[in-house]
């Protein structure tokens, strides 16, 4: 869960923690007592009107909701579906006065900027009834909002009992925002449409296949997703789903290549980038995960899954956990993984530190993380990750001097999230991200 989000590709540092006691804003509308219970509101915000930005209450169909520097929008300007929309602008605030009876396993939001305005940034709060206090849990990632188009955000929320929420746009200034068509989906609704996906448990830095984010550029292949950095020539991560299906008899292809999927306009790093570098082109998410076609292999071998990688790191300590991961699978397991890499400066086979390759293209990292969350065969894989579950965490230097040993460098999920800025995990109920994230595996290497 992380304290610490940072933006890739923005100059914009959010600060935020996901479970503490949030003190009230002037005029904010979480300060009010909830008055009622509703079943799961499928909310339009077509009834209804408010018409000046002070804070004030609003009758819609699912229930009272406050508006805080908000309007009922009705111009040209509001991108909607149907007559109205909610408007906000400056630190504006979006809030149920009433309580969610069913629970909560999804959201939806329809979301635009409004008019001409620019991009603006936004969250999605909740406040469980289980908790007899006035704390809010932020859900997942922060949303940026940037086309005049509606477009949805989808949370995972996973809590069980009443709950309402609240919309908070977090990036002041004067860019406005439209925000319609609210989705609750009740608690216990299994969504196996995110089952085996390879971003089912969270998109750690909020990554979209938009020009606008060049370093944090999403990439969604059959075999895995990528965050891509721009200027760095390297993932930021790469998320996948394994199990035994994606194990075959398919040879190695070593087909090392540019990925042409990537912008035309943009440096593509290549098969030599590398050459004489010192350096391996270690695998994001490994070929050997993927050998129950050609095509599976092949895609491995793109270079937008490639990190510049000490040899002695990638040859031996990232094989055995590889080797180890991949054994779960026998045993009636699915894993979920994620990597990637931070910092610059990585020692490889030439000796000293090296920063960059290919004429400065290609970021060499300090360091490589990898997150596997293993879980038994079974459906509605967020909702079954629990206190119990089994998750390693490493973090190692890159370096060729490194113990072959990756147990050495296990850590806590939160420990990755606070030197990478990322919100890893992001998908699984806040309660749950609070116990396994904390936590440092001391179960068996091999």
């Amino acid at each position: 869960m992380n304290k610490y989000l940072l933006r890739y590709g923005r100059p914009l540092l959010l600060i935020c923690c996901v479970s503490f006691m949030v003190p009230a804003r002037p005029g904010a509308s979480h300060t009010l007592a909830p008055t009622h219970l509703t079943a799961s509101p499928p909310e339009s915000f077509e009834t209804g009107s408010k018409t000046d930005y002070s804070t004030g209450t609003v009758a819609f169909a699912s229930g009272e909701w406050t508006l805080a520097d908000a309007v009922v929008g009705t111009d040209a300007a509001d991108h909607k579906n149907g007559a109205q929309a909610v408007r906000l602008q400056q630190a504006g605030a979006l809030t149920m006065n009433f309580f969610v009876a069913t629970g909560a396993a999804t959201v939806t939001v329809q979301h635009a900027s409004y008019g001409t305005d620019g991009s603006s940034s936004w969250e999605l709060w909740a406040q469980s009834d289980a908790c007899a206090c006035t704390k809010w849990t932020k859900v997942g990632t922060t949303v940026l909002t940037s086309s005049p188009v509606l477009q949805a955000a989808s949370f995972t929320v996973n809590i069980p009992g009443r709950v309402r929420f609240e919309i908070r746009k977090t990036s002041g200034g004067k860019a406005r925002l439209d925000i319609d068509d609210f989705t609750v989906t009740d608690y216990g609704v299994a969504q196996p449409s995110t089952d085996n996906s390879n971003l089912a448990l969270g998109n750690p830095s909020g990554a979209a296949t938009d020009l606008s984010m060049p370093n944090n550029y999403l990439l969604v292949k059959p075999q895995y997703s990528v965050s891509y950095n721009r200027d760095q020539g390297k993932p930021n991560w790469v998320g996948w789903h394994l199990d035994l299906s994606d194990r075959g008899s398919q040879d190695r292809q070593d087909d090392f290549r540019a990925d042409f999927t990537l912008p035309d306009d943009w440096y593509h790093v290549t098969e030599i980038s590398y050459q004489g570098s010192g350096f391996d082109r270690g695998h994001n998410c490994p070929s050997a995960d993927r050998t129950s076609t050609l095509k599976n292999n092949s895609a491995t071998f793109l270079m937008s899954n490639i990190m510049p990688q000490a040899p002695q790191n990638n040859q031996q300590t990232w094989a055995n956990l590889e080797n180890y991961t991949r054994s779960f699978l026998a045993s009636g397991n699915e894993v979920y993984i994620i990597c990637g890499s931070y910092g610059v400066g990585g020692t490889g086979s030439n000796g000293g530190v090296t920063t960059t390759l290919d004429n400065g293209h290609v970021t060499v990292p300090s360091r490589c993380w990898k997150v596997v969350v293993i879980l038994p065969v079974g459906d509605n894989d967020v909702a079954r990750v629990n206190a119990n579950t089994r998750i390693i965490a490493i973090d190692t230097p890159n370096i060729n001097s490194i113990n072959t040993d990756w147990g050495v460098y296990r850590t806590s999920v939160d420990a990755i999230e606070a030197a990478t800025g990322l919100d890893l995990l992001s998908n699984l109920p806040v309660e749950v991200q609070s116990t396994v994230e904390s936590k440092i595996d001391g179960g068996p290497v091999s």
